[in-house]
């Protein structure tokens, strides 16, 4: 029975069908497998590297420029090592050869911004015996050759700090007296004196001699000068008049701004020199276009004499202002819009306002209780530092032309230096002398 099994027919093949999943195209042996061919004989390497590394016939020396020549030249002796091909058949890859056009790895990380430190006392204290406490006044001004001019009483005095040398440039009648204001002139070779009997005179504090005297302008004190550039002085009297004066002509009242009532107490030109900002004695901050006499802003938020305003250095219609006694605030203004964007309480009345030249910070100087000077940062206006020393109010304050340091005057008779930012080391070439028709003095008749 066994043996019967095997004897049974096998069945036919040719009824079998291919499964409909099966792929319908014939397999052909001896090609390789499906992904990796069998290539065989039908590839000679020898002459596939004979034909990458024959030359073509765009290549000819002949047809290439001497320029495009050389910078194949340069290519292949630096990162080509000779080939004339990028891609060529070789036994074994060729060691990387560091190009000299590559930019080279930095090797370490650059250091981290040295923190900066403010001193809490000052670098000199310097008397000023006889120095005027009014706040109606500006007495203080450090000019673009580093000569700070301080008016006490009756007398204008020099202090070179270059040399720390000290002169007295003059000393005026005693109906005169006391001097008002000083100011320097742009090119640091000339100073307007502001006087009691609302004369302002010209000095050339090189040789010490009276260039212009400007007499018939105001009322009363000139308590407030700015200059717009190296001839065009304006000033500011006691019944609300600010006056601009060409200094180079006879009659030099050449333009007048109305808008205030009370006391000029502050001025202070644009960096563009289009826009003039006052404060004054009846709690306005005014600014003015050149082109109208009108204000082109006015500003009554100030509950308070506006002794203080700076423009901003960074941004040019950025304005800031500073309020008295009862007032105490200093307040940001957009001159572009007329708004105010902000006001910062200080906790005491506001004397004098500076910007940093270095920094994006705000010097305010104040008056009693601590009559110090604050550092605050811009716009958080977080206070960074306080400076400490005067016993009566900071009246008056100014910076050195590399901004540096701070002087500070008050009704103590001191006169304080302090050291704002650290000096910096690098030499800048000298500038050429400006020479064009706004020298000043040299037309004047």
């Amino acid at each position: 029975m066994d043996a019967d099994i095997y004897r049974e027919p096998l069945p036919d093949v040719r009824r079998w069908r291919r499964p409909p999943w099966a792929s319908s195209r014939p397999t052909t042996r001896g090609l390789g497998d499906r992904f990796i061919p069998n290539r065989g004989d039908r590839m000679n390497m020898n002459i596939a590297e004979a034909l990458l590394n024959i030359p073509r016939k765009d290549e000819s020396t002949d047809e290439v420029s001497p320029s495009r020549a050389a910078y194949r030249k340069l290519l292949a002796d630096t990162m080509l090592q000779g080939r004339t091909r990028v891609l060529s058949f070789s036994n074994r890859p060729r060691s990387p050869l560091k190009s000299s056009l590559e930019a080279p790895t930095p090797t370490h990380i650059q250091p981290t911004r040295k923190r900066r430190r403010i001193p809490q006392a000052p670098e000199k204290t310097l008397d000023a015996p006889d120095i005027v406490g009014d706040d109606r006044f500006n007495v203080l001004d450090w000019g673009n050759k580093n000569v700070l001019s301080i008016a006490l009483d009756d007398k204008v005095y020099l202090w070179n700090a270059t040399d720390g040398s000290t002169t007295e440039l003059v000393t005026v009648p005693e109906s005169y007296a006391p001097i008002t204001s000083v100011s320097w002139a742009p090119d640091g070779r000339h100073i307007a004196i502001g006087q009691y009997n609302s004369i302002v005179e010209l000095y050339d504090v090189t040789t010490k001699k009276l260039l212009r005297t400007l007499a018939g302008i105001h009322q009363g004190p000139v308590g407030s000068l700015a200059w717009n550039n190296n001839h065009l002085l304006t000033t500011g009297g006691p019944q609300g008049a600010i006056i601009d004066n060409d200094v180079r002509i006879q009659s030099h009242a050449v333009r007048s701004y109305r808008g205030h009532d009370d006391v000029i107490c502050s001025l202070k030109w644009s960096s563009c020199g289009k826009h003039l900002a006052s404060g004054g004695a009846d709690k306005l901050v005014n600014i003015w276009d050149v082109s109208r006499s009108s204000p082109l802003h006015r500003f009554s938020n100030h509950t308070s004499t506006v002794r203080a305003v700076a423009w901003c250095p960074f941004k040019d219609n950025l304005l800031a202002s500073g309020g008295g006694e009862t007032d105490r605030c200093i307040k940001f203004w957009n001159v572009s819009a007329g708004t105010c964007l902000k006001s910062v309480e200080t906790g005491s009345e506001v004397c004098g306002l500076l910007w940093s030249k270095h920094e994006r910070e705000l010097l305010s100087s104040h008056g009693p209780e601590k009559n110090q000077i604050a550092v605050w940062k811009y716009p958080s206006m977080t206070k960074i530092a306080e400076l400490t020393g005067h016993t009566s109010s900071v009246l008056y304050m100014t910076q050195s032309p590399d901004g540096c340091q701070v002087a500070s005057a008050s009704a103590d008779e001191t006169l304080k230096l302090w050291q704002i930012n650290e000096k910096s080391t690098e030499k800048k070439a000298p500038k050429s002398p400006h020479v064009g028709p706004t020298n000043m003095y040299s037309h004047i008749r």
